[in-house]
């Protein structure tokens, strides 16, 4: 089951590579920080650029992403 979890959200994580302007933009936080949420159990921190897609930190649960590092 777990590792189930961990193939859909890698997954996911891939199809940034065709769709990378998803999620919320945070720009209080950081410059060009997303926001996007997986199966409402977890939000992915991430950056686009014009050549790739930076995964910044996986938030499980309620942990605190607003704090996300510069």
């Amino acid at each position: 089951m777990a590792l189930n979890y961990i193939e859909r959200l890698e997954a996911y994580c891939a199809s940034f590579e065709t769709a990378s302007e998803r999620g919320q933009r945070r720009d209080d936080i950081r410059a060009g920080l997303r926001i996007v949420g997986f199966e409402r159990r977890m939000a992915i921190a991430f950056i686009v650029s014009a050549t790739e897609v930076t995964i910044l930190r996986l938030y499980y649960g309620g942990q605190n992403w607003t704090g996300v590092p510069n």
